[in-house]
């Protein structure tokens, strides 16, 4: 595709060679993410953040990854705070906002908001999310990934064999990854979820379609068995027509440090969108896994600063000007974020080591 200019609204955008150019760009975006280096190749730049959702990670990195290239960031946070408060429409917020921003993130309740957004402008927009349809973003950063931590280029993805637990129904992030992950050969899908939250009828069949096997089971301890990254998602209980019935399923399924160790082959990855849900009646991901070398759930999350700076420099067409700007970062960076990350934060020395 021509990145310059575009929307980035679903995965189904893109082709084999797309999420490529889209790597490779993140791995040059690696230094400065990392804050080993500085670019301000989008100075002067402004980028809107829509947010009708609550949200952390994707808000947050949206914005430190606006910022990291130079630009500023202007953000809207829930309806009370907007103009939709009042009954303004999605197409006036879209031609309002154009008028101030030269690329805008949004995220909605309400599935196929964000193409209406997209439809309204000229103005690059990114989905950040829209109620249980799509959210390109986490997919594209959760490949990214898989690929580094299980060492693999994007040829050698063909044949992958993962796992998908818990709330399946509702959880946008695994449709994303699953619609992206079919673009790859010989891909295994083991669906790990009760019967009410199995993965919609829609995307699997279509899986099955492009020649992945799907295998769908409630049996937690089988479906980790020889699969090399398992995913696990959280009940959304915001997705529920009455939020209450969504506890039933909370803490249906829970992996701890002895369940791994059981039931999966030595080196299967850990991944998880988050938040997890870490109360003891979900547990999903149990923290006596913190500080397991497979544990890459704060790796996978940190991973989603470079790829929506990769975006970000493709849909604004300077991708190729990142050097032109580029100096040492003259403020303290920790060799590591936390104090059980197993690796070190970054493979680029620093002027403060």
């Amino acid at each position: 595709m021509d990145f310059k200019g575009s929307h980035i609204v679903s995965v189904e955008q893109f082709a084999r060679q797309d999420i490529g150019t889209i790597f490779s760009v993140a791995e040059r975006m690696e230094p400065y993410a990392q804050r080993r280096k500085v670019t301000r190749v989008l100075e002067g730049a402004v980028e809107g953040n829509l947010f009708f959702e609550p949200s952390t990670r994707t808000r947050v990195s949206f914005a430190a990854a606006f910022n990291r290239l130079g630009g500023s960031v202007s953000s809207t946070t829930g309806f009370q705070f907007s103009s939709m408060a009042k009954g303004e429409s999605v197409y006036d917020t879209a031609r309002v906002m154009a008028g101030y921003c030269d690329v805008l993130v949004m995220r909605h309740p309400v599935e196929g908001s964000i193409q209406e957004l997209a439809d309204a402008i000229h103005v690059p927009v990114i989905n950040g999310g829209d109620g249980p349809g799509e959210h390109p973003t986490q997919a594209l950063l959760d490949l990214y990934t898989v690929q580094k931590e299980t060492g693999r280029d994007l040829s050698a993805l063909d044949g992958l064999k993962i796992a998908m637990v818990g709330d399946l129904r509702y959880g946008r992030t695994v449709h994303s990854l699953t619609k992206l992950l079919s673009l790859f050969d010989d891909v295994t899908f083991v669906f790990i979820a009760p019967d009410e939250l199995r993965m919609p009828t829609r995307i699997s069949s279509k899986l099955r379609e492009r020649g992945a096997v799907v295998h769908e089971t409630e049996d937690l301890a089988g479906g980790l068995s020889d699969v090399d990254v398992v995913y696990v998602t959280r009940i959304q209980q915001e997705r529920f027509t009455a939020p209450e019935d969504a506890d039933k399923y909370r803490g249906f399924y829970s992996i701890n440090r002895a369940m791994y160790e059981k039931h999966c082959r030595p080196g299967t990855v850990l991944m998880h969108p988050l938040p997890r849900d870490s109360r003891p009646s979900a547990d999903e991901l149990s923290s006596d896994l913190n500080g397991h070398p497979e544990l890459a759930i704060f790796r996978q999350a940190d991973n989603g600063v470079p790829i929506r700076m990769a975006l970000f420099a493709l849909v604004l067409g300077v991708e190729d000007q990142l050097e032109e700007t580029e100096r040492d970062v003259n403020w303290y960076v920790p060799k590591r974020l936390g104090t059980q990350d197993t690796l070190d934060f970054g493979k680029l020395p620093t002027h403060n080591e």
